[in-house]
């Protein structure tokens, strides 16, 4: 049986009431996350990685502190200043850990690249962002090579193997070589919490991507939504891990970053392409006792059949946050994990500002929470005006906030239309009910108007995926003559099942049946993967443009 909140005891008022951010006059996240505690506990584990022969490896807070500045001393003799963009295209590991910390400690911009970026994609943020080096590995090099001609400002790469096959070496070094170099003389940068610290680029779901800002106020943001949906991590014995890229502001910000700098060992895990056996595996021999995992991670977890009988984990903590998680969804994930699935939500440019808790007796089936401690939500209209309870609108945090941007890179026009007065808008629909629980309807674009209804897909495509036949499923709005548009789902199917007529109309009988008349799917096809951003979000703008192209 999944808990509700009537069996806990509740505190969140009291929470929410007595709550005071308290943002020190002087903040570096790389000290934080290493020095802070290589200072106190040199020996503390703060890195573990899992390997799939069962060989792990760790890293202690004395060797990350002394890495990281070795790092950081190794850049600033390259020529790397402050307020310099130097981009990070690494898998989980050592290696991605250390780059971020010696970033920040030169007072560098940190330019996380996703792992999946193509070449235009990597080409795209490295020009806008004007970055003047990258920190990768050998297959990050091959991808690069291609692009360097292009990028002339682009004057260093440092790789694993000490570059060997990229043809400019001038303009390359060996990553093991940087970390020899003597840091005796590297002094963390004395930075301010609104000082540049990261840069993430936005998923480009509804246009193109665009680079957003972040102070190093950014990770003391994330704290009370992350502590709040972990249930007062930390405590005694957790360990953190995510399948998502660091790259992507979940496996950084939800994740790595807060887990570090609380003194929670983290747990890395070789990039691949998402295995759930291989998800349970790393849960079981590692020991995790906190995870964020993503909707469509839990989705396609679902594929092994009583995981407790087959891996022993025993985890404290699960947080889901990326995409909607759905009554559905949230129901089978926390019986499968024995844990009740924590939603959260929040945005590239303000994340954690939603946050679910079960040990704060915060919980609803279906809904993302409540506003997190220490930020101020709301739904508002299209002129900034707070909506009634129960009324659908746009998704809004007040700002000033910690955990807000700072703006888009170069972009001050598209920083101004990201606020309507002084609230943040996020683009994404919602609706709050009296209780103060807040549930995703729908991106702006992506809400379907059907005969006068507006439905969100987020539900219909939960409710498809809760039956047996279905491994994923996308919904968007098809135009109608009649209806203005239809509902039309697309499906993966789940292994032994095949596409049929058949199959088709049961699936629109399982939502007509559990949702309502004007929400079924009219049409259904099936497809062989759907769409989806680094980040795990279905990229609804691509199906429905196959529909009109």
């Amino acid at each position: 049986m999944v808990p509700t909140s009537s069996t806990l005891p509740f505190r969140y008022d009291a929470l929410i009431r007595d709550f005071a951010w308290d943002i020190p006059g002087r903040f570096n996240i790389g000290v934080a996350v290493s020095d802070a505690w290589a200072a106190r506990e040199p020996e503390r584990v703060c890195l573990q990685h899992f390997h799939a022969d069962g060989q792990h490896e760790a890293l202690t807070y004395g060797a990350f502190a002394a890495r990281s500045s070795a790092l950081g001393a190794g850049l600033l003799a390259r020529g790397v200043r402050p307020g310099d963009r130097v981009a990070i295209l690494l898998p989980q590991g050592f290696e991605a850990a250390i780059a971020h910390a010696a970033i920040y400690k030169l007072g560098g911009i940190a330019l996380p690249l996703a792992l999946l970026f193509g070449v235009e994609a990597l080409e795209y943020r490295l020009r806008d962002a004007g970055a003047c080096a990258v920190i990768t590995d050998p297959s990050g090099v091959a991808r690069l090579s291609a692009l360097r001609a292009g990028l002339p400002d682009l004057h260093l790469i440092v790789c694993t193997d000490g570059g060997e096959g990229v043809a400019d070496a001038d303009t390359t070094v060996g990553f093991d070589r940087l970390l020899a170099t003597d840091a005796s003389g590297f002094a963390a940068a004395d930075t301010e919490p609104d000082d540049p610290a990261l840069m993430i680029y936005t998923s480009g779901t509804t246009g193109p991507p665009k680079g957003a800002l972040h102070g190093h106020r950014v990770l003391l943001g994330h704290l009370p939504g992350f502590q709040f949906h972990h249930a007062g991590l930390p405590q005694a014995g957790d360990r953190m891990w995510t399948p998502a890229d660091w790259a992507w502001a979940g496996g950084l910000l939800n994740a790595l970053l807060p887990s570090l700098l609380l003194g929670v060992p983290v747990v890395s895990s070789p990039a691949q392409k998402f295995d759930p056996h291989m998800a349970f595996r790393i849960l079981s021999e590692m020991k995790v006792r906190n995870a964020f995992i993503p909707p469509t991670a839990l989705r396609l977890m679902k594929a092994v059949e009583d995981p407790k009988a087959q891996y022993a984990f025993d985890l404290r903590t699960v947080g889901a946050a990326g995409e909607a998680l759905g009554r559905e969804t949230f129901e089978q994930a926390s019986r499968a994990l024995g844990v009740v699935i924590a939603e959260f939500y929040g945005q590239t440019e303000c994340n954690i500002v939603i946050s679910s808790s079960a040990a704060y007796g915060v919980l609803k089936a279906g809904s993302m929470g409540k506003a997190a401690p220490g930020h101020v939500v709301e739904i508002i209209d299209r002129d900034g005006k707070v909506l009634p309870r129960g009324q659908v609108g746009q998704v809004a945090v007040r700002r000033p906030d910690p955990v807000m941007f700072l703006g888009y890179w170069g972009n001050p026009a598209a920083t101004e239309a990201k606020f309507i007065g002084e609230w943040m808008t996020t683009g994404d629909q919602a609706v709050m009910d009296a209780d103060g629980y807040i549930s995703f309807f729908g991106r702006d674009d992506d809400v379907i108007t059907s005969s006068g209804f507006r439905i969100g897909p987020s539900e219909v495509e939960d409710c498809l995926a809760g039956h047996p036949a279905v491994r994923m499923a996308a919904v968007i709005g098809k135009p109608d003559p009649v209806r203005t548009e239809i509902v039309k789902a697309y499906v993966v199917l789940a292994e032994g099942y095949t596409a049929s007529d058949a199959l088709a109309a049961s699936l629109s009988d399982w939502v007509k049946t559990r949702l309502s008349m004007h929400e079924y799917p009219r049409e259904v096809a099936f497809i062989d993967a759907l769409p989806l951003t680094t980040s795990g979000k279905i990229v609804r703008r691509l199906l429905r443009d196959a529909e009109v192209g």
